[in-house]
């Protein structure tokens, strides 16, 4: 299955609202009025978009065609612009789709390191372990670093997905001190001479003084071991979580200065337009999509294809 298909696949759920709750708004022939519009406005945030990616696509609409004949493909080639501009945050494009490992700061020598920070079932294990086979993939050779120690289950199940892909972890017992599980897989990183190591972090929201105290450690010690570490600091978030889940995100990208962000079971959530709303509420590039409970169902997120998948019959 293709990439796109892919997309399609597990966009479905949103995929569906937008093309038989959405589409039967408009008619064509009809002239298009505030009411349709306000009508149209209500179906896009119930996608969880939010209020100002959907005022956005609202105001680009009265602008081209309030008051006009209804042409559908018009109305919709202004949503699917406008969508993939307020994804791009003003860039043409973000990476090259081409290369499924350009989103990630990879450094030219040495060890690069990705801290992965995110709430307690989010996906964040899982997609740690996508993230890995996508590097594997890509002949770079992987050390993990089970931080968790607060979940004796996240420990088990990431122990178990180094054996499956054949990565190296570092691992302390239960209740160890975070940062001594980091410096730990910094040491069997530089041993190794791995491509990337993967630092897993506790999934449980504290305060968020002691989060920001407990994460500026694991930073630090990282950064003592490896200079200009972490690298890259990426934030796993559950798409069916919606809009609940954006205020969580916003705490926790401020606790660890997040470089980007996963967006983890996309395909099962009828609000996809979540990845809308994180993208202006946080200011962060959504950089994997997980589009499926495969390992290899990690994928690069391209607005491009992303908005064309949403609007695909």
């Amino acid at each position: 299955m293709g990439l796109f298909d892919k997309l399609k696949q597990g966009l479905q759920k949103t995929r569906t609202l937008l093309n038989t709750d959405v589409r039967d708004l408009f008619k064509a022939g009809e002239i298009l009025t505030e009411e349709k519009l306000q009508e149209f406005y209500a179906r896009l945030i119930a996608t969880d978009m939010g209020v100002v990616s959907g005022t956005a696509i609202l105001e680009e609409l009265k602008e081209k065609h309030l008051g006009r004949t209804v042409v559908i493909d018009e109305i919709w080639g202004t949503v699917r612009d406008k969508l993939k501009s307020l994804l791009k945050g003003g860039q043409d494009r973000l990476w090259d789709v081409n290369q499924p490992l350009s989103p990630l700061q990879l450094v030219p020598q040495g060890t690069t390191v990705i801290l992965v920070a995110g709430v307690n079932g989010v996906g964040k294990t899982t997609s740690i372990a996508k993230l890995a086979n996508l590097l594997k993939q890509q002949g770079k050779s992987v050390v993990l670093a089970a931080g968790d120690t607060f979940r004796a289950a996240a420990v088990e199940q990431l122990t178990l997905w180094s054996k499956r892909l054949g990565c190296e972890i570092a691992t302390k017992p239960s209740g160890s001190d975070p940062a001594a599980v980091a410096y730990a897989g910094c040491m069997l990183a530089l041993e190794k001479n791995a491509d990337v190591l993967i630092v897993d972090t506790a999934g449980r929201l504290q305060t968020q003084q002691n989060l920001m105290k407990q994460l500026s450690k694991i930073q630090r010690v990282i950064g003592d071991k490896i200079p200009g570490a972490p690298h890259e600091v990426l934030l796993v978030l559950d798409a069916t979580t919606g809009q609940n889940g954006v205020s969580q995100a916003q705490h926790f990208s401020e606790a660890v200065a997040c470089t980007g962000l996963v967006l983890a079971k996309l395909d099962g959530t009828a609000k996809g337009g979540i990845v809308l709303a994180i993208r202006q509420q946080m200011n962060l590039p959504v950089k994997y999509i997980g589009v499926g409970e495969q390992i290899d169902d990690l994928e690069l997120f391209d607005p491009d294809g992303f908005v064309d998948a949403l609007f695909e019959a």
